[in-house]
């Protein structure tokens, strides 16, 4: 039976008529950053980037304004996937990240953030199960609000530089010597959440945990 029960309720300041499925085949791709041109193409918008790439390959418009996010639907092999760059401002991600779960009836079973990581090398991916926040404030926020760490994050190096204070430092662009490895990491970031999708984690992390 596809549909179990309809209800009314206001969500996002929206009245939803919201069919309940329990259906699994779908995925909410969130990427964090800061809105706006002053923070476009920092290293702090590395998950902006990443569905920006995502969205460009499979033609998906985020553009629709949803539980204070820009976002945007497709289906990829039978699996729908919403995209989300939260329009919160990085420090109160997980305030928009939560709302979008609820509107769409889903569980962190079913969701995956994309973000930058000082940790990890310029340009290079890590695909995780679960895990805490390290230093990443947009991370905090989407833990705190969720309060779980047990969704699937995809992390992009970014690298780090002890000369400069961090804030200015995530918040500068790639050098013209770093845009490569940055875009590469872009790249990667975005092909291995589609491949989470259609395959797996396992697969995914397979493929992308170099």
């Amino acid at each position: 039976m596809k549909y179990l029960h309809t209800v009314l309720f206001r969500m996002c300041g929206i009245i939803v008529r919201k069919d309940f499925t329990g259906d699994m085949d779908r995925f909410l791709i969130a990427g964090l950053g800061n809105p706006g041109i002053r923070y476009r193409k920092t290293r702090h918008n590395m998950g902006f980037m990443a569905l920006d790439y995502v969205s460009e390959k499979f033609s998906i418009k985020v553009k629709k304004l949803k539980c204070r996010a820009l976002t945007g639907e497709a289906n990829i092999d039978g699996v729908k996937i919403i995209l989300a760059k939260p329009q919160t401002y990085m420090n109160a991600s997980g305030e928009s990240i939560r709302d979008l779960l609820k509107f769409y009836n889903m569980t962190t079973d079913n969701l995956i953030i994309i973000y930058d990581d000082m940790d990890i090398p310029l340009g290079k991916v890590r695909i995780r199960k679960k895990g805490g926040s390290g230093t990443h404030n947009g991370m905090k926020s989407v833990l705190y609000h969720l309060e779980t760490e047990d969704f699937v994050r995809l992390r992009i190096g970014i690298s780090t530089n002890d000369n400069e204070d961090t804030i200015r430092y995530v918040l500068s662009r790639f050098t013209k010597d770093q845009r490569k490895a940055a875009f590469l990491g872009i790249e990667n970031a975005a092909l291995a959440s589609i491949e989470i999708v259609k395959n797996g984690i396992d697969a995914a992390m397979n493929k992308y945990n170099k």
